[in-house]
């Protein structure tokens, strides 16, 4: 039913809006200025705080990434040079000083007092030396000796007190003495001689190779008793 109201304007009741309505639409906006609110905090804030913490984050990764590739450089580092110091070991273990093996025999000579124990002195020295692993013998040290003594006991001497010093640890042990006596000739001193040479065999350096495991035996059964 359509109602007209004729009443003059300032006699007719003025339309109010419903409470209920009211009330949704106040409702409405503040879930929006809510919703709006919590989404500039997470935009804005939790944005920027994580944005911050990330790097923190990452320049801590950075210092830490530059310490580990040092500490790899220095692992890479490390095993290349272990692997020269056991090239340079193994160098070692097969190679000969021969200064020292000089001293050595130098120190054998001077052993015999000058003639109280024996007198020896060497003409030469020949040092050979074979690297190939398929070689007879490693190498070999040979030298033209003499011996200033009319008792040929001294050359004897002088072969055992080589034998019993350090100089032979590389060496195989020499071979039973020999040697040819010079005419005695009163001019000269000593005025006999021995002529007598020395021949030694290098010690292989290779490393020696492990026997092989014995097997284990059976125990034997008793008499009387089944196998």
């Amino acid at each position: 039913m359509i109602r007209i109201n004729l009443l003059p304007e300032q006699y007719r009741r003025k339309t109010r809006t419903s409470v209920r309505v009211l009330a949704t639409v106040i409702g409405a906006v503040a879930v929006n200025g809510i919703l709006i609110a919590w989404y500039g905090w997470l935009a804005f804030g939790v944005k920027n705080e994580v944005e911050s913490e990330r790097a923190v984050l990452q320049t801590e990764v950075d210092g830490l990434s530059l310490q580990v590739n040092y500490h790899k450089s220095l692992d890479a580092e490390k095993k290349r040079f272990s692997g020269r110091e056991e090239a340079l070991a193994k160098i070692t273990k097969t190679r000969i000083l021969w200064t020292r093996k000089v001293d050595e025999l130098v120190s054998v000579v001077n052993q015999g007092g000058d003639g109280k124990r024996h007198f020896v002195w060497l003409d030469d020295l020949v040092v050979t030396q074979n690297s190939d692993p398929k070689a007879k013998s490693p190498g070999s040290l040979k030298s033209a000796g003499h011996s200033g003594a009319p008792e040929f006991d001294q050359v004897a001497n002088f072969l055992e007190d080589l034998e019993k010093s350090a100089f032979l640890e590389d060496f195989m042990p020499p071979a039973p003495p020999e040697g040819t006596q010079t005419q005695e000739d009163p001019e000269l001193q000593p005025s006999v001689v021995w002529n007598f040479p020395i021949s030694l065999q290098l010690k292989s350096k290779e490393p020696p190779k492990p026997e092989p495991a014995k097997k284990a035996q059976k125990p034997q059964a008793k008499e009387g008793e089944k196998p």
